[in-house]
């Protein structure tokens, strides 16, 4: 449904205990749509630590989101090369001139070169018997492949070739071309001096209403004409429960604008403050926000789900690991947490390293859980020796759970 558009403007919320995958889960979605669909990733607490205020953060996170595909016809010579001929000056110096002859199936025609093409050609490693496509506006060379009337068996070829057959009809064709470019840069090359440069410097800085305002107008109607198409991303908010109440007020009218991506946020927090509020609220958010929301709940990891994680892991980090070892593991990941678990698998790795071992034992395992405590373990130590610690206060004001 976010592929093919259907559910723009929309929200939802992933909310669960820690560890139970809210975060993969995005992940998974943002290599899931691939390159043509934006996605952006960004912390709640991002928002208080940019050089801007809070709303322009968040706006021009939604406008990453947003992507625009920009429709425009360009004219194209395509074919195959009969031959090259580049005349080069006997003193090494001077204009380099040459001519290149490409054919279709119906037309073959001869062109004259110039340097630009020249060094364009060389760069590609053109030769005869390669079908090139040469854009006519910017000079842009590209090999398509080598020709199938050029297959013979004397001819060596490395294994990456491409064979394609050779063009038919007229050498120059009218080709429409597709430029994918978020809103936010957009924004970006009409309200700074250098355009596109500050892109990689930056300074993007915040951005006046106005400008946007005038490139949504312009891409409307292109949008009107058919020149342009509108593709809703996702913007993934970790932490949500960082947003104060402004950051709140902000996202519940930027959902009801016309150009809005699909909003997923996600949070750890049951019934919490809301920043900026005396209030209280599921999650850290406000009501009317959260009724705008799909709300989807993590559940703990079951036993053989936590094996089959561990496993993984094991296999993406080269650790070797016992059967009994990864039982132990799992157990572990049970009682205390999956990352913790996780943690272990590299601290057993070395370890066992250090005896000289290559598959990690049930003892690497003892060994690391014994270095190295979760957060049960390490809380009960704080309670046993609290009075050995400066500045405790457990015995004034209850400690707060986690």
């Amino acid at each position: 449904m976010i592929e093919e558009g259907h559910i723009a403007g929309r929200a939802v919320l992933l909310s669960g205990q820690p560890g139970t995958g809210k975060t993969a889960i995005a992940m998974g979605l943002a290599q899931a749509l691939g390159s043509d669909v934006p996605f952006t990733m960004l912390a709640a607490s991002e928002v208080f630590s940019l050089e801007m205020s809070k709303t322009e953060a968040l706006t021009q996170a939604f406008r990453r989101s947003i992507a625009v595909r920009i429709k425009e016809e360009t004219e194209i010579i395509e074919g195959e090369v009969v031959e090259i001929q580049i005349d080069r000056p006997a003193t090494g110096g001077g204009r380099k001139i040459g001519k290149l002859t490409i054919k279709t199936t119906d037309l073959e025609t001869m062109y004259d070169l110039g340097e630009k093409m020249i060094e364009a050609l060389t760069k590609q490693k053109v030769q005869s018997g390669d079908v090139v496509s040469i854009d006519k506006s910017t000079g842009k060379v590209t090999k398509l492949g080598r020709s199938h009337t050029r297959v013979n068996d004397y001819e060596v070829m490395p294994p990456n070739v491409k064979f394609v057959s050779c063009p038919e009809g007229e050498l120059q064709k009218r080709k429409e071309v597709v430029h994918t470019v978020s809103l936010h840069e957009v924004d970006v090359i009409n309200s700074r001096a250098q355009g596109f440069l500050a892109l990689f410097t930056g300074d993007t800085g915040e951005i006046k209403s106005e400008v946007r305002e005038q490139i949504n107008a312009k891409i409307e109607e292109w949008r009107e004409e058919g020149k342009a198409e509108i593709v809703p991303g996702v913007l993934f908010l970790d932490e949500v429960h960082m947003l104060d109440i402004e950051c709140f007020s902000f996202l519940n009218r930027a959902l009801e604008n016309d150009l809005a991506p699909i909003l997923i946020m996600a949070s750890n927090r049951g019934i919490t403050n809301i920043r900026g509020t005396n209030y209280k609220g599921p999650h850290g958010i406000p009501l009317d926000l959260l009724d705008r929301l799909l709300i989807i709940s993590t559940e703990p990891y079951k036993d053989e789900e936590i094996a089959e994680i561990l496993e993984t892991r094991c296999k993406e980090e080269d650790v070797q690991m016992e059967e009994k070892s990864l039982q132990l593991l799992t157990k572990i990941g049970k009682e205390t947490s999956l990352r913790y678990a996780i943690h272990l698998i590299t601290s057993a790795s070395i370890v066992c390293s250090k005896r000289k071992g290559t598959i990690v034992s049930v003892e690497d395992i003892k060994r690391v859980y014994g270095l190295f405590v979760d957060v049960t373990r390490s809380v009960q130590y704080l309670k046993e020796y609290q009075n050995e610690f400066l500045f405790n206060a457990l015995d004034d004001t209850p400690m707060p759970d986690a």
